[in-house]
């Protein structure tokens, strides 16, 4: 099976800081690629170098086949990816239907086959009957979906998704489950990072663990599930904090 997403001690540091501590990533193509960690392990930033928005500080990485970081090559990789980032970087002043216009003119996509597009994303996840109003004015979980709409638009070979089901209403949740299901059966690649392990088992076939910058589970969830749960296998990788497992003394008094 062809590899969609490979690195080789990935590196990201920020003055004496080390967000990404030599991440070695292996994501073959048609999975559903869980990746997980505490707040602060260096999901996002990982994203962000995948994607091109960050430059590595070292290491080597593939994506697609290419380098992203030969100028050469990363323009081809972004016509062939979709993201959803953890901030959204959505435009205030606009609508929906020029938010999606916009995005698949990016793309090179003709507006007929943006429009068509657009319609059949705005119904499935529910936000036609908000059309009119600017994005500024959308909950955050209606910026989530409309984020996911414009990362499915150009129908990308891979799907990039940091935190995006944080916020979305149960049903649509669902809906979305469904749809990236269907992407991947066609041999798409999602990339997906959460918080919320329930999800990640309803939905990954394989899973990275990412812990102070270092990946320290790398398996498919059916490995995993062998052994332990997800969230066993989690917090014996990331590590328990003591200090969180103190019982708080004035809460169990009850006078």
């Amino acid at each position: 099976m062809s590899i969609a997403i490979e690195t080789r001690g990935l590196l990201k540091r920020f003055d004496g800081f080390v967000a990404v501590n030599g991440v070695d990533l292996r994501v073959e193509r048609g999975t559903f690629y869980g990746f997980l960690g505490p707040n602060g392990a260096g999901k996002s930033t990982t994203i962000k170098m995948l994607t091109g928005l960050l430059m590595p500080t070292g290491g080597e990485l593939r994506v697609l086949d290419r380098n992203p970081l030969d100028p050469s090559e990363s323009l081809e990789i972004k016509k062939q990816i979709g993201v959803v980032p953890e901030d959204l970087a959505l435009f205030d002043n606009v609508t929906a239907r020029e938010y999606l216009m916009f995005v698949g003119r990016m793309y090179n996509l003709d507006v007929p086959t943006v429009q068509k597009r657009s319609e059949e994303l705005l119904a499935l996840l529910d936000l036609t009957g908000v059309e009119k109003k600017l994005t500024m004015e959308y909950s955050h979980g209606m910026q989530k979906k409309l984020a996911l709409a414009a990362a499915l638009l150009p129908n990308p070979n891979l799907l990039f998704l940091d935190e995006s089901f944080e916020g979305v209403d149960a049903v649509t949740s669902s809906v979305i489950r469904q749809t990236l299901n269907t992407y991947v059966s066609r041999g798409s690649t999602v990339f997906l990072t959460s918080h919320v392990l329930e999800i990640v088992e309803r939905l990954c076939t394989h899973v990275g663990i990412i812990a102070d910058g270092k990946l320290v589970e790398q398996a498919s969830l059916d490995e995993i599930r062998q052994g332990s749960s997800l969230e066993s296998r989690f917090i014996e990788r990331v590590g328990r904090d003591e200090h969180a497992l103190q019982s708080l003394t004035w809460l169990e008094d009850a006078s």
